[in-house]
């Protein structure tokens, strides 16, 4: 069994509220649902405006596989939101 995970982090200085931060994380966490089959949930500091840490995880019997998912789930997430992709953890374990 080989698990694939990423942590993605990203920074939209258009939020201005929590309310509209929750917005656009649920927005992307259904849009990768809907497209995916990974598990996909926020992470990590979630009482920052402008800050948003989305975790991915994905299991499967190849790493190429998993590195495969895992890359495609950044690259639409890159391409699907507004926020900027600061920086992004793969750990295929």
């Amino acid at each position: 069994m080989i698990v694939g995970t990423a942590k993605i982090y990203l920074y939209a200085n258009w939020v201005h509220s929590l309310k509209e931060k929750r917005m656009v994380v649920k927005s992307i966490i259904a849009k990768v649902k809907h497209r995916f089959n990974v598990s996909i949930a926020e992470v990590e500091n979630q009482d920052y405006h402008q800050s948003i840490v989305i975790g991915v995880g994905c299991v499967s019997n190849s790493t190429r596989q998993a590195n495969s998912i895992i890359q495609n789930v950044i690259e639409y997430v890159e391409t699907n939101t507004e926020a900027f992709v600061e920086k992004v953890d793969i750990e295929i374990l």
